[in-house]
């Protein structure tokens, strides 16, 4: 396997590269083989467990779900429940979701608001900032009255672009420090000001490890996701991005996170054999108050209109965050893998928003979400383009959660769950050899690496 860094490869061969983004740095990777017992052995899950999920920053809940004091969420990872509250300062505290007095989990819905969590089991009753407030019978206890003693189990707990964020690892570093630079590419979208208009969730068939894998890779854009139509298409999907390996431009940073970006707002991939530009890039087009008729024939000029556009008329609609944003920004694909479960596609207007969790006890199994944030300014009035189409800038959005196969994921995540359990199977063959893969999945190789490091350094 070839491991250098394939942005690196791109500036040697003189192709330029879709972004003034700063360069992360260049990686020197070990390769990978992928071996199938990683994605089916419950002794390797459990070492994961032990070394990583409980040792690493984790994206849990959303802060203006929880606007008030005594607003709380709960979401689990793997075999533990987090409990988010917001306190009546403002700040947001984490616990573990259980009772100190015999384990009872203290809540078992998505959501709510209380004035003290109190234990179903004998009416223990915690206050919001974890302290004890009643318990029946307080002299009844050999070593005292347990209020004022005992405390809720509190997880480190920060909060950027809008999400909370947990880390079990009380001794972690700063969650700025662990995001390293995506938090500065992140920070200049005001994501903490979207909204979700998807909330999709499901229980995947498939080790954790088999979507992430996924994510990190371009390779199967083109044979998974094929679009039909003309021969132009094919080499592309039809919403308008460039998904060739040749123009894309691979990141890899320290800190373990990936980037990717493709060229986006480009009329090649959504022409018919007339040179008349399609949909859906027509009516992104006509939002930015071009007139898709003024390209029939000149479909790679569409991508610079865009930006021009967007930034001369954006902020003039809401979009104040336009002038923070540099000109790849305001049309290509940016697409994200934080290390180890979250992967997002960073649009002008979209945060498609993909976690997969790991089972509580089946190894393959995981909790596989797709989600969609979008920004709503009052000075915009047409709908939100999500990757399920348009929704009402003004809709309730419900979180649906559903077994595999009974409901849409949304056509291109189908399209990927279509894959996952074959794959998952070929995991079991003695006849998998393991991985042989291209330069454009060395973000796969590298997701690998960083496991076997942070289990190497908790074993030693």
């Amino acid at each position: 396997m070839d491991t250098g860094d394939w942005s690196m490869k791109q500036k040697k061969s003189g192709q330029k590269l879709p972004c003034d983004l700063p360069e992360w740095p260049q990686q020197s990777l070990r390769g990978h083989s992928l071996e199938g017992y990683r994605y089916t052995s419950r002794d390797f899950a459990e070492l994961e467990w032990q070394n990583i999920w409980t040792k690493v920053w984790l994206l849990l809940g959303r802060e203006d779900e929880m606007p008030n004091p005594g607003d709380w969420q709960q979401e689990e990872v793997g075999r533990e429940s987090i409990l988010m509250v917001r306190q009546v300062g403002g700040a947001i505290k984490a616990f573990y979701n259980v009772c100190q007095h015999r384990g009872q989990r203290l809540v078992s819905e998505e959501k709510g608001h209380v004035r003290r969590f109190v234990c179903p089991y004998h009416s223990w009753a915690w206050n919001t900032d974890g302290t004890l407030d009643f318990v029946q019978d307080p002299d009844d206890f050999p070593e005292g009255n347990p209020c004022g003693t005992l405390l809720l189990e509190e997880v480190r707990c920060e909060t950027f672009a809008g999400f909370i964020w947990i880390n079990m690892d009380a001794d972690c570093v700063s969650l700025q420090e662990y995001l390293g630079p995506v938090w500065d590419d992140w920070a200049v979208y005001g994501i903490e000001k979207w909204k979700r208009y998807i909330a999709k969730t499901t229980t995947a068939p498939v080790n954790w490890k088999v979507v992430m894998d996924n994510f990190n890779e371009s390779y199967h854009v083109n044979t998974v996701h094929r679009p039909t139509g003309a021969d132009v298409e094919k080499l592309r999907i039809h919403s308008g991005v460039d998904t060739s390996y040749t123009t894309t431009r691979f990141d890899m940073a320290d800190e373990g996170h990936g980037r990717m970006i493709m060229l986006g707002g480009y009329g090649g991939p959504a022409i018919d054999k007339t040179g008349v530009i399609g949909e859906p890039l027509a009516g992104i087009l006509r939002e930015g108050e071009l007139d898709p008729a003024d390209f029939v024939g000149r479909g790679e000029d569409t991508r610079e209109a865009l930006q021009k556009a967007r930034r001369q008329h954006g902020p003039n609609r809401g979009y104040d965050y336009f002038t923070h944003l540099n000109d790849s920004q305001l049309t290509d694909a940016y697409h994200y893998t934080l290390f180890p479960n979250f992967a997002v596609s960073l649009w002008v207007d979209g945060f498609h928003f993909l976690r997969a969790r790991p089972h509580p006890t089946d190894p393959e199994q995981c909790i596989f979400d797709n989600w969609w944030y979008a920004p709503a300014p009052t000075a915009a009035t047409e709908p939100v383009r999500t990757t399920a189409g348009l929704v009402e800038r003004d809709a309730i959005v419900k979180h649906e959660i559903f077994e595999p196969g009974t409901q849409s994921m949304g056509l291109t995540i189908d399209q990927d769950m279509a894959i996952f359990p074959a794959q998952q199977m070929g995991m079991r063959s003695q006849g998998y050899r393991g991985a042989y893969l291209s330069g454009q999945e060395s973000r796969v190789s590298r997701l690998h690496e960083l496991i076997d490091d942070y289990i190497e350094a908790g074993q030693s």
